[in-house]
């Protein structure tokens, strides 16, 4: 079983109407959603089906599973809308397309970066690298590269590259072309203006933080 997963077909989408196609416990089964689950580092959304608050949100190989309050009373067949917390998605996408843009650039200037970890949340994002040697002297110069290619308002592709096996990617024309499954942005300028900050996660280890300027 496979849900259609509107939210890459149209990441901007607040609402949808679907229907329950599995109920099991607190846990229930959509044939369409635009409320993402935990992926690549990006936390999930929030939001609710059927006017039930959704606690979880969890892949299940290409399905999603949501868990919602144990007296939901949602069955299979019943119509439900879903609605996600937009002001909370849209900050995901920024701080996601960011964090996306700071790992490209650090991986093209640090070849011996070698990305360990990563995590997207509403308030920011950070990148963990194997790196021998304090990235902070470089700080500058990265962030002002990717604030270039913030404030150029650059168009976004973001597309299936294997739709059998839903995997994604995102472009920038002639500049990057990435996997990645996530929900992405229209044009880079929704970013805004970044900030970095580097901190000392352990021996050989680099963190990176991302947060923006604006809400």
């Amino acid at each position: 079983m496979s849900v259609r997963k509107q939210f890459w077909a149209d990441p901007y989408q607040t609402e949808l109407l679907a229907t329950v196609v599995r109920s099991d416990g607190s846990q229930v089964w959509l044939d369409a959603t635009i409320f993402y689950a935990f992926s690549g580092g990006q936390e999930s959304d929030a939001g609710s089906i059927g006017g039930r608050p959704v606690l979880r949100a969890e892949k299940q190989d290409q399905d999603i599973v949501y868990t919602l309050p144990d007296d939901h009373g949602l069955k299979s067949g019943d119509a439900v809308t879903v609605a996600i917390d937009w002001p909370r998605r849209y900050r995901l996408m920024r701080l996601h397309f960011a964090a996306e843009l700071v790992l490209e650039t650090i991986c093209r200037e640090l070849p011996d970066a070698e990305k360990i970890g990563a995590h997207i949340a509403e308030d920011k994002a950070r990148i963990d690298f194997a790196l021998a040697r304090p990235i902070t002297p470089l700080l500058p110069a990265i962030a002002a590269k990717v604030q270039a290619l913030i404030d150029a308002d650059l168009p976004i592709v973001s597309a299936y590259s294997d739709a059998a096996n839903q995997r994604r990617y995102w472009e920038l024309p002639g500049l990057y072309h990435v996997p990645c499954g996530g929900t992405h942005l229209r044009r880079s300028g929704e970013v805004g203006e970044l900030k970095l900050k580097r901190k000392n996660v352990g021996q050989g280890k680099e963190r990176v933080e991302i947060t923006l300027a604006r809400p």
